[in-house]
């Protein structure tokens, strides 16, 4: 039942059939204190209701299944300090957790995080790889310039930005190629309007954007905040594609269904969190990450919610 290679093929059958026909189930506290192993994997996340966040476990949870694992998380605060960090670790580690996955902004070369790491072998979700030599990320700012380049091509003349939470490395990176894109167009960046990723924060800017006549164009920065954002651009009369069009970020299964469906800027995150879940079990059992070979590359989905400005006049 344990999958081993050292039992004849014939006794496996007659064991199998009689597990299936008894109904039997391994008891996972039994079974830990004859091995000597858990099989939890243990998952650091973000105390937030963020898409991203749920597909990536989506995508461990399936590798860690596939394998024989199950999976148990530690959540911290959006603002943590990194002792929180810290103690979402040492709290994954009581609980019997043989391998730790970061899906969190903590850096693992510290002091402290060493001490940890060399007794239990941990990555960081967004730098998982099947191979040392290959790391695995999506390219953040690859996703602003595709929302930003596919707007200029269509005719705006500038992109506003509704940025995230200041918090994540996502932010800074899309912010940055945000403005790039534009000053490589000889364009002006105009003044970034902050948000924080939820829905309110998308309504409250798009309130913003409404009372600016000459905005025609926006890139928010997840489609959770791009739904608040067009609600508000409704309630103020402005239509969406017609007088402002809007790319945001992430093709969550809402995205495709929403009034306008949006155009937006999908990220592999059930791949990446496979990929994550294969390479810390690759490191528990010491041998090499096997499994598919992720997409890091995001990709443009372009919808109804982006068109043509209008002709002046």
């Amino acid at each position: 039942m344990s999958g081993q290679d050292n039992v004849r093929p014939e006794t496996a059958r007659r064991v199998l059939a009689a597990v299936d026909e008894l109904g039997y189930r391994v008891h996972a506290a039994a079974a830990s204190l004859a091995s000597g192993r858990s099989r939890v994997l243990g998952v650091v996340v973000m105390s937030t209701d963020r898409y991203s966040s749920a597909a990536l476990g989506v995508g461990i949870e399936q590798a860690a299944a596939a394998n024989g694992y199950t999976v148990t998380t530690a959540s911290v605060s959006d603002h943590a300090s990194g002792d929180a960090f810290l103690e979402a670790f040492d709290r994954l580690e009581q609980q019997g957790a043989e391998g730790i996955i970061l899906g969190v902004p903590v850096e693992l070369d510290t002091p402290a995080m060493r001490v940890r790491t060399a007794r239990t072998p941990a990555i960081r979700s967004e730098r998982a790889s099947l191979e040392d030599d290959a790391p695995l990320a999506v390219d953040q700012r690859a996703i602003a310039r595709l929302a930003v380049e596919h707007l200029l091509d269509l005719g705006h003349t500038t992109v506003w930005h509704v940025a995230g939470d200041d918090y994540w490395i996502e932010t800074e990176h899309r912010r940055e190629a945000w403005e790039q894109a534009l000053l490589a167009r000889g364009l002006t960046p105009p003044p970034v309007i902050p948000a924080d990723w939820t829905p309110e924060s998308g309504y409250r800017a798009g309130r913003t954007i409404a009372a600016i006549p000459s905005a025609t164009a926006v890139f928010v920065s997840s489609d959770e905040m791009a739904f608040g954002l067009i609600r508000a651009l409704h309630e103020a009369g402005r239509s969406v594609p017609d007088d402002i069009s809007v790319v945001s970020v992430d093709d969550i299964a809402l995205a495709a269904y929403a009034s306008p469906a949006l155009t937006t800027v999908r990220q592999p995150f059930e791949s990446l969190g496979r990929a994550a879940a294969l390479r810390v079990i690759a490191k528990i059992e010491g041998h090499d990450a096997v499994g598919e070979i992720p997409e890091t590359q995001p990709t443009l989905v372009i919808r109804s919610s982006t068109a043509p400005p209008r002709p002046a006049g």
